[in-house]
């Protein structure tokens, strides 16, 4: 038996047919001035701070053009926040954590 391995939005959130998920459900991006399909939802505060202009609402959806745009002004800000909390990025420890005895 093939697995399928489409990983599109449209495919991810799905139960039975059912579309989870705004992004999933084709809502346009947030920014203003821009009507193409979101790819990202991502809390609003983060964006604007990022200096994207985004109408009022808890979530901000992006397309594809301006989440680049985001990570873009973003960059600097994650790999410091990488280095503070010591993580090469990849999702592996610094140190090894001590083996539990019993």
């Amino acid at each position: 038996m093939k697995k399928d391995l489409n990983h599109s939005a449209s495919n991810m959130y799905s139960l039975g047919g059912l579309r989870l998920g705004r992004v999933a459900k084709g809502v346009k991006c947030s920014v203003t001035g821009c009507g193409k399909e979101a790819l990202r939802s991502l809390p609003v505060d983060r964006v604007t701070a990022a200096g994207l202009k985004v109408g009022e609402a808890r979530r901000a959806y992006l397309c594809k053009e301006h989440y680049k745009e985001f990570k873009k002004e973003t960059k600097k800000d994650r790999m410091l926040e990488k280095w503070k909390h010591g993580t090469s990025g990849r999702g592996r420890r610094k140190f090894k954590r001590p083996q539990h005895v019993a």
